[in-house]
């Protein structure tokens, strides 16, 4: 085995009670009866889940998931909330979020290494990403002063014409998916509760004690501030009730909804159907291409923590690899050698770069990818294999396959890189883009000329376009989100707020007269 294994460390004993071990769980208030609904105050009663490590397939916690009957109560509440929210200036919304900052920035440490217990991400990544979510919550303290319409030249005497930006009429419904348990969340939320709403959040049913935490720091805040619990509730259920309740109801006028795109396709329909909004953010397939003329000591930074990072996990994990021709073999030679140097462990060590899968049937959905690469005609150069070791561990994997190759238009949620080669860039761009996803790419170049070509009307169709960085790693100022299956709608920076208002256009006739637009003459 040419991977560097890191000895296990047995995270829990196979009861519930060494929880007392981990400090970061008093820390964040887990040591007491986990409930999966809070609305300004906790529920419980449907089924128990238990949150398991994948990093020992040993048990955690038990949470008492919430039942439909606490969604609704959810619903009525925040119905009585919504208008004395929504009335308060937003500035006032604002300082609001920047105490939930505040209060994130005292728990970094205790939340990311939760990540990194429950989801399975190293806990640098897992400080990464409670850090994130900070970063959005400042971005959206200022942008509370900045929620600007346009003024609007009137064709008509005596006429003023702006756009005003309001509250949505119903709520938000944020359904997140396992990899990105605490920042997708505040993407949403931050934006949201500028803008005046009130929202609904299900998290993954697998990282329950996340959600649980974050929902603990959001309301300690709006406790602190005399707020109802109602404008952040948490519920925590099935697919089958909860989330379809969710993308059901009418009184939620947006759904924010992150997952696959078959699951996706389906929340897309439904919503739309009863004239909901939807920001989707769906599945990847993202791409690198390494010119000859790149900078190949980045490149290959850069191909190693995109491809690898959160073990492939991430909705903008690079999961294939195109490589000119004449740089081709030397750059894979170098690859190969950095794969084996990659220590995979348990995420809470220091020096481990790769945890372990999610879950059990990601591993098996692992494997049939392996499968599936000879099957299409390739071959794997590198790892392959599921670790003989406690928990979700594989290697992670090189793949050498044909640009053709069907396995190449799947997403595979796991670190299984394809490697090809390609002649030019007018070849390049159509690999790029000859798949149904279109979320995040990357080009490594030192010509101009690429660089405007690739981000250009005939370059790369992704919503997230780079160049000399990796297709992973997206910065909270920019819009988030892709193209094609991916879905559609952005999140985070940019103007993504103005999906959680409400716009007007406003004329007001400050005359004696009343003259119509395009000049006709109406008489009276």
């Amino acid at each position: 085995m040419s991977m560097l294994l890191k000895p296990f460390r047995r995270l829990l004993s196979t009861t519930h009670t060494t929880l007392t071990q981990f400090p970061f769980l008093s820390e964040l208030g887990l040591l007491d009866r986990n409930l999966g609904c809070y609305n300004g105050k906790w529920h419980g009663g449907g089924e128990s889940i238990t949150s398991v490590s994948p990093s020992s397939h040993e048990p955690i916690a038990e949470v008492q998931l919430g039942t439909i009957d606490h969604y609704h109560d959810c619903i009525r509440l925040m119905d009585q909330a919504k208008a004395d929210w929504a009335s308060l200036p937003a500035p006032a919304r604002g300082e609001v979020v920047r105490k939930i900052a505040n209060a994130l920035r005292k728990k970094k440490s205790a939340l990311g290494a939760l990540v990194s217990l429950e989801m399975g991400k190293i806990v640098q990544e897992g400080n990464g990403e409670v850090q994130e979510a900070i970063d959005i919550c400042d971005y959206a303290v200022g942008l509370s002063r900045c929620l600007n319409g346009s003024v609007i030249p009137s064709e008509r005497p005596g006429h003023f014409m702006m756009e005003r930006y309001n509250p949505l009429k119903g709520h938000l419904g944020i359904i997140t998916a396992f990899n990105f348990p605490v920042a997708v969340l505040f993407w949403n939320a931050a934006l949201s509760l500028i803008a005046g709403n009130c929202q609904i959040w299900k998290g993954a049913s697998t990282c329950p004690l996340v959600s649980i935490a974050c929902t603990k720091i959001i309301a300690n805040v709006l406790e602190d501030e005399g707020l109802p619990g109602a404008l952040a509730c948490m519920i925590l259920g099935p697919g089958r009730t909860v989330g379809d309740a969710i993308i059901n109801d009418p009184k939620i006028e947006l759904v924010s909804f992150t997952g696959s795109t078959e699951t996706g396709r389906n929340v897309s329909k439904v919503v739309a159907q009863r004239f909901g909004k939807t920001i989707l953010e769906l599945g990847g397939n993202n791409a690198m291409v390494v010119m000859d003329d790149a900078d190949m000591e980045l490149a290959l930074r850069a191909v190693v923590f995109s491809a690898v990072g959160t073990a492939g996990q991430r909705c903008t994990s690079l999961r294939r690899l195109y490589l000119h021709q004449s740089i081709h073999d030397s750059f894979l030679t170098r690859l190969k050698k950095a794969y084996s140097s990659i220590v995979v462990g348990n995420p809470l060590d220091d020096g481990v770069l790769c945890g372990p899968l999610h879950t059990k049937s990601a591993v098996e959905d692992f494997k049939n990818g392996i499968k599936q690469v000879t099957s299409c005609g390739g071959e794997i150069i590198h790892g392959g294999d599921v670790l003989d070791m406690p928990g979700n561990f594989v290697q992670p994997t090189l793949a050498s396959v044909p640009t053709t190759a069907a396995c190449v238009q799947e997403e595979l949620f796991g670190p299984l890189l394809y490697v090809m080669p390609f002649k030019d860039l007018t070849e390049a761009i159509s690999l790029n883009n000859n798949v149904r996803q279109g979320l995040s790419s990357s080009l490594f170049t030192t010509s101009q000329q690429n660089v405007f070509r690739w981000t250009g009307a005939l370059g790369s169709d992704c919503g997230i376009v780079n160049v000399n960085i990796g297709t992973s790693g997206a910065e909270i100022g920019g819009a988030f989100g892709g193209e094609k299956e991916t879905g559609g709608g952005r999140e985070s920076g940019s103007d993504s707020w103005k999906q959680y208002m409400r716009r007007s256009t406003c004329t007001i006739n400050h005359s004696n007269e009343l003259p119509l637009a395009q000049g006709i003459d109406f008489p009276s």
